[in-house]
């Protein structure tokens, strides 16, 4: 078993979608990023990969790379999975926190389970994904941008 960690932070931005965990929130700012920037899956993505010492994300998806650009992250995610099986990896669990002002994401959480579950190919038992706020503090709590950690057991 290995485990790995992830991390990834966006800045908000005006016009664009607000996605995380590949669930599309209902928000006045999206995230900023050469991908769809869902903070979520990249630190899942990152966990994933670290768990395997395959390196981060920006090494298997360049924000130099025109490819990616507006890049859905879920398919990112399953690309990482695949990477991973290849070297006889499977995902085990995942545990991950979003750390975020606002939106209130507490209605979302179970959907974003789900879509991660699915994309890494585990039981939505296998997921957790929590939210908090830093209390006012910091970039995130000044509602500068989002945050994520995630953290991956892989076999």
């Amino acid at each position: 078993m290995r485990i790995g960690h992830g991390y990834d932070v966006h800045r908000f931005a005006e016009n664009r979608e607000l996605i995380l965990g590949g669930v599309k929130i209902d928000y006045e700012y999206g995230l900023l990023g050469h991908s769809d920037a869902d903070v979520l899956t990249h630190a899942v993505c990152d966990a994933l990969l670290g768990a395997a010492a395959l390196g981060d994300i920006g090494k298997h998806f360049p924000d130099s790379d025109p490819a990616y650009k507006g890049a859905d992250s879920i398919l990112l995610l399953q690309n990482v999975v695949g990477k991973l099986s290849e070297k006889g990896y499977t995902v085990q669990n995942i545990d991950a926190t979003v750390i975020a002002q606002k939106p209130k994401l507490s209605a979302q959480i179970p959907a974003m389970c789900k879509r991660i579950a699915t994309a890494c190919g585990i039981c939505v038992d296998c997921v957790n994904v929590k939210a908090t706020t830093e209390e006012g503090l910091g970039f995130t709590g000044s509602m500068l941008g989002i945050a994520a950690h995630a953290v991956a057991l892989i076999d």
